[in-house]
């Protein structure tokens, strides 16, 4: 039950290195700053196609649902995302994934589920479109939210592969889970090696895979306890109004 020659040696090596405290770092901007920038547009966006009486909202409709089965392919991805001048910078992590078409579509039909009779009254006492949303309905909302916002955090905290496809050159931006992958895919068994190689600091390739793997799953564990009754009532509300 107890490990023998018990060790903090590993954690210590990784917050001693300077890469693996700026991996952290970005993985947590991206995390809390890509949730809400994704969470504010996709309600809004719930919001606006919620209105049958808007000019186009039922191509958007179509358009979003089209999105989720076809896709242009990596290659017209990355050439959009250059285009825009995103290689090479932290919004990279933040805009391409402003937009989540499966919370959108949950969010929208939760909102469609409320009663009419709210918005109604609100407009008579002078309240428009934005005040609605945000002080009446966006409130109610919050189950749902919260776990769309658990998917969208757990979806950025863990990714890897735009960093690797965008940001390879500029390791200031590397992340934590980057930085994993390496471990994993490195043979690098030691930090001077590890340096040389551009890859991920190691001093022993098991124990610091194993540090880096438990460092990587905290935060996930520290939050989640704490928003796990919004969690669980917005699942099941999604799939009943759904």
């Amino acid at each position: 039950m107890w490990p023998q020659g018990f060790s903090l040696e590993a954690y210590k090596t990784l917050f001693a290195n300077s890469d693996t405290l700026n991996g952290f770092y970005v993985s947590v901007s991206r995390s809390v700053i890509g949730t809400a920038a994704t969470m504010f547009v996709s309600c809004m966006a719930a919001y606006a196609i919620t209105k049958g009486n808007v000019p186009g909202v039922r191509f958007a409709r179509k358009f979003f649902v089209f999105t989720m089965y076809f896709g242009g392919g990596l290659v017209p991805y990355y050439i959009v995302v250059k285009s825009l001048g995103l290689v090479g910078t932290f919004l990279v992590y933040i805009i391409p994934a402003l937009v989540s078409v499966f919370g959108v579509i949950i969010i929208r039909a939760f909102i469609e589920s409320l009663p009419p009779a709210l918005e109604e009254s609100a407009m008579i006492d002078g309240a428009n479109e934005i005040v609605i949303f945000w002080k009446i309905l966006f409130p109610m909302c919050m189950p749902i939210v919260a776990a769309i916002s658990m998917f969208t955090f757990v979806g950025q905290w863990n990714s890897f592969f735009d960093t690797m496809l965008f940001n390879f050159m500029n390791r200031e931006l590397y992340t934590l889970q980057f930085y994993l992958y390496m471990i994993l895919t490195s043979k690098a068994v030691s930090l001077q090696d590890a340096q040389e190689m551009g890859k991920a600091v190691t001093t022993n390739s098991q124990t610091i895979t194993m540090a880096v793997t438990v460092i990587t799953i905290l935060p996930i564990l520290i939050i989640f306890p704490f928003i796990q009754r919004y969690f669980r009532s917005g699942l099941l509300i999604g799939a009943i109004k759904a």
